[in-house]
Parts: C-alpha cells; structure tokens; sequence
C-alpha cells in the first residue's frame, strides 16, 4: 500500500475549528429551496471522504455502489493478513539473528576453551605432585573450561535447532507478507480506478437522479393536529421550544451563539476519527494526532457549551420535585440554589484562570512572557521587550505543549476553561434575573 505520512499542522487545526464552525453557521440561515434535490458539490464530497465505500453511489441511490464493498473489505482483509505476516515475519527474524549471534560467540568461547584444555589437563596432572591449595585451583580451573565447552556445545545445538526452524518461517512469513501487500495495493488501485470513472460520471449521475426523483411521487409528510400539539406541549411545555425562544437578552443570545459554534465541531470529529479508521486499517499507518486533537477539541466544546446548556435546560436534573412546581415556586428553587451554582462557577474561574496563566508561565525560552504571566512586570512592559525574532525563532516555545511527537499547544485549551466559566457565570445572572422577574409578576 502507498505510504501516508500526515501530521496536523498546529495552525491548520485552530483555524478548522474557527473557520469551520463559521462557515456552518452561514450556510445553516441561508434561505432553503423548497423542494430538495440532489447536489453536485455534495456529491463530490461524499465520493471525496467516502468514496471508498461506494457512499456517493449510495447517495445516488444507485447499487452499483455494492462494487465497492468486496474490494474495500478485501483491503481490510488484506492488510489484516499482511499485520500478521508482518508481526511473524519480524519475531522469526529476531530468532534468526539472536541465534546467529549465539553461535558465533559460543563457536569462538568453545574453541578457546578447548585450545587451553590440553594445558590445563597437564595442569592438573602436574599438581597431584603439589600441595593441596594447588591441586584444588588446578581441578577447578579444568572444571570450569570443561563446563564451559559443555554449556556452550548445549548453546550451540539449541541455536543451531532454533535457526534451521526460525528460517524457513521467515521466508514464508516474508512470502506471505509481500503477497498480501500486493493484494492490498491491487485492491486499492481498483478502488481508485472506480473513484476516477465516477468522478467523471457524477455530473450525469447527479442529473439523472433528479430526474427520477422528480418522477418519483414524494411521500406526504406526517402532519400534528392541533389537538394533539396542544396536548403535547401541556404534558412538557419546552418540548417544542425552540433555542430562539430561550433568547430573552444579549447573554443568552451569546449563550445560544456559543452553543451553535461548538456544536460543528462534532462534524470535524466525523471527517478526523474517519480519516483515521482509513489511514489506519487501510493504509497500515496509524495517527498519532487524531485521538489527542479531538479529546482536546471535546473537552474546549463541553466547558463552552455548558452555559447553552443551563440556558435551553438540556442538562442532567432529577425533576421529582420540580417538575410538578408551579412557575413562581421553580423560579424560588432556582433562586435558592444559584447559590451553590456561583459557589462553583466561581470556583471554576478562579482556578481555571490560574491553571491558564500557569500554562503560559511554563519556561518557554523566552523569559518576558513568564515573567509577565507571572506578574512580575506589566503587559506594556512586556509587549515592548518582544522583539520580532521572539515570534520568528523556532527555538522559542510559546506555553505548555502536549507530551506526544504532535506537541499541540495546550495553553489555548486551558484559556478555553476561563471562557466557559465566563459564559456560565453570565449565563447565571441572566437566569437569576429572569427568576427576579417571574416571582416579583407572581407568575
């Protein structure tokens, strides 16, 4: 298989995760035709991204998408086939080379043993005639030489074993290793080659399925009585309440923007975790960016979303008691426990501005920036003693990074926590002021 060597740029990921969100927005209050119909654009991002599975035939609705189902998991199989060859292939190397090395050193120690074996016998011999202590060193001596051509002859033998069964292996593993890459390679061409003829096709492909689905009668959708609307929204009031109707002031209004930013960031992590399942099981060439980017991502979108949460009610409660309330007695609950709601929205600015200056204070190579971080000297003071090769050195390091090959900044991440506690804490006083509002009406 051709080899795919990515790495996310650092400045690439911050700007899919401004850009992208914006983009979406956009594009989401742009005024809809009123009869849907297949698009161009879309198809070619279908056969871009899933391609390989035949998505944009199926998006066509045409079958011959089923082509490329048996050649995607001939790949799959392929490459499986191909680890385990591989993984075989490297362990009866490693006995193969283990075992030459043995050999050589033993066949070396055994023939110096047995060079000096006549001398120490003669030794030996000679030392009946001497003392004790003399005929005892000279008995040890031939001991350990006979001992030692003993053990290496053992060595050898079981070396020798190891290597007439480990090298065959090899070969056969190394058979079996090429043969499967080829089959994976083949396949994946094949897919390149359907790729390619529809990529050209998709065009009259695309009108051909407007067509039919123009002739096609489009089934009635499913209409609500008013009855049944108004039964509804007696049971669960906020049932069909939508976000705009939760916008009562510029806070919440922030809150809902917020919301709907991060809320596409779910999208990005769709295309990277999908371009990681290829690379990986496709390609044999796992990420070691994918997972860290997006667990970072996840926990930036969890603490900027959390005062879109408190503003629609869309988190956890327990509603035993405060469902069946009246509005004035919920509006009192809610007074009384934004108590506990400040103490920890709070406590989460404090100390995630304080993990965010220490973020940056981390030594970085250029001393001003922690310095300032750590108070030790004003931002003006610190902005004039930058000088422009501070921001073109790549030897300086602005701020904490990861601990992987990827090393992400991850002072952004922590700044991100000073955002959302923002967010939360203003999002609070805007729902302690409504709650104000409704016991002062009564209603």
């Amino acid at each position: 298989m051709p080899s795919v060597d990515f790495t996310l740029p650092h400045w690439l990921y911050w700007v899919g995760l401004i850009a992208f969100p914006a983009l979406a927005m956009v594009l989401a209050r742009k005024a809809q035709p009123e009869q849907r119909t297949y698009g161009l654009p879309l198809g070619y991002l279908i056969l871009v991204t899933g391609g390989m599975l035949g998505l944009h035939r199926f998006y066509l609705r045409s079958l011959l998408g089923l082509v490329y189902l048996p050649v995607f998991l001939l790949i799959l199989f392929a490459n499986g086939e191909e680890r385990t060859a591989r993984n075989e292939f490297s362990n009866a190397v490693n006995i193969v080379r283990q075992a030459e090395r043995t050999i050589t050193r033993e066949t070396e120690r055994v023939a110096t043993a047995e060079e000096g074996l006549e001398d120490l016998r003669a030794a030996a011999e000679a030392a009946q005639n001497g003392t004790a202590l003399q005929k005892r060193r000279a008995e040890r001596a031939l001991d350990r030489a006979e001992k030692a051509i003993e053990t290496g002859r053992e060595r050898l033998a079981e070396s020798e074993a190891a290597l007439a069964e480990a090298q065959p292996l090899a070969e056969i593993a190394g058979a079996d290793r090429a043969f499967w890459s080829s089959v994976a390679r083949y396949a994946f061409f094949t897919i390149l080659a359907f790729l390619a003829i529809d990529a050209l096709m998709l065009p009259r492909l695309v009108a051909s399925a407007r067509v039919k689905a123009a002739a096609d009668p489009h089934e009635p959708e499913m209409e609500i009585d008013e009855e049944t609307a108004a039964r509804a929204a007696e049971m669960d009031p906020g049932a069909r309440k939508a976000d705009q109707d939760y916008a009562g002031n510029w806070i919440d209004r922030l809150s809902l923007y917020a919301g709907e930013f991060v809320s596409y960031w779910a999208v990005i992590a769709v295309f990277v975790y999908y371009y990681e399942v290829i690379v990986r099981y496709v390609f044999n060439a796992p990420t070691n960016w994918a997972h860290e980017s997006m667990y970072l991502m996840f926990g930036m979108q969890y603490l900027i979303a959390g005062s879109y949460a408190m503003l629609t009610e869309s988190h956890v409660r327990v509603d035993i008691f405060y469902a069946p309330l009246t509005k004035p007695k919920r509006a009192w609950a809610d007074l009384f426990t934004s108590i506990f709601f400040f103490i920890f929205a709070g406590t989460l600015l404090v100390t995630s501005y304080i993990f965010a200056m220490d973020a940056i204070a981390v030594p970085t190579g250029n001393s001003v920036v922690s310095d300032w971080a750590r108070g030790e000297m004003s931002f003006f003071q610190m902005f004039g003693a930058l000088t422009f090769g501070d921001w073109t050195d790549p030897n300086i390091r602005w701020g904490e990074i990861s601990f992987n090959e990827w090393e992400i900044p991850l002072w952004p991440m922590k700044w991100m926590m000073v955002v959302g506690a923002v967010l939360l804490i203003l999002q609070g006083v805007s729902k302690l002021s409504k709650d104000i509002r409704t016991i002062a009406r009564g209603y």
